[in-house]
């Protein structure tokens, strides 16, 4: 009587089996947490001293200050740190056109950085991440994310870091946050370089771009908020 080969049946192979963990949610646990640490301790123990003193500390380095300028303000706007000092150190170094032209840069960059950074930890993660600001996020990003970016980058009290973690984690297109982020962001940047700009020259050029930085900021909240509620409809 002839005996059949026993076909191993690799459903039974325990290295094959679930062994109860997953690497994947570990590993976005594990980054978590380092996130939160990280957040946690930047917001309670780092400080950004005040423009003029950033402005000496910047124009230590010489012709690549502009470089650690770019850099500082992208690692500032990975974190819930204001950016504000930093655009207003921008106008105090460098003058408008510089200034504005660094400061945007250095802030798309860290906001690229942390809408990246969302999508990789997961919107669950990115949730507890956020904390108090995960519901206003989530519930104006939902159904129209190019106008949403663009009415959050503008409104007054919202920083920049919600919004750049909201992002990625709740399905907003990288195409719409970089699009929308860009429009945005260069009149707010501007707005704050140019107060920078006035402290440290204060000519009748200066204050004018002040004016009218200002005015366009206002003029487009109010496009965006108009557009996003359309488009919400």
């Amino acid at each position: 009587m002839s005996h059949e080969p026993a076909v191993s049946d690799s459903s039974g192979d325990p290295s094959k089996e679930g062994t109860g963990i997953s690497w994947g949610s570990f590993a976005r646990n594990a980054a978590l947490i380092v996130v939160l640490l990280v957040m946690l301790w930047l917001f309670f123990n780092v400080e950004l001293p005040p423009a003029d003193q950033l402005q000496q500390r910047l124009e230590s380095y010489g012709w690549v200050s502009w470089l650690v300028f770019i850099g500082l303000y992208a690692v500032v706007a990975l974190t819930p740190i204001p950016v504000t000092i930093m655009a207003v150190a921008g106008g105090l170094i460098f003058g408008v056109v510089l200034g504005s032209l660094f400061s945007v840069i250095g802030v798309l960059i860290g906001s690229w950085g942390a809408y990246w950074l969302a999508r990789a930890l997961g919107t669950d993660a990115v949730r507890k991440v956020l904390g108090k600001y995960s519901e206003k996020i989530e519930a104006r990003l939902d159904g129209a994310g190019f106008e949403a970016v663009c009415t959050l980058r503008l409104v007054p009290g919202i920083p920049y870091w919600p919004v750049n973690y909201g992002s990625g984690a709740f399905g907003i297109t990288q195409r719409d946050f970089l699009g929308a982020s860009v429009i945005a962001v260069i009149p707010g940047q501007v707005s704050l370089v140019a107060l920078g700009a006035f402290v440290a020259d204060p000519t009748v050029l200066n204050g004018a771009v002040v004016v009218l930085s200002w005015i366009v900021v206002l003029v487009m909240t109010v496009w965006a908020y108009k557009r996003w509620k359309a488009a919400r409809q």
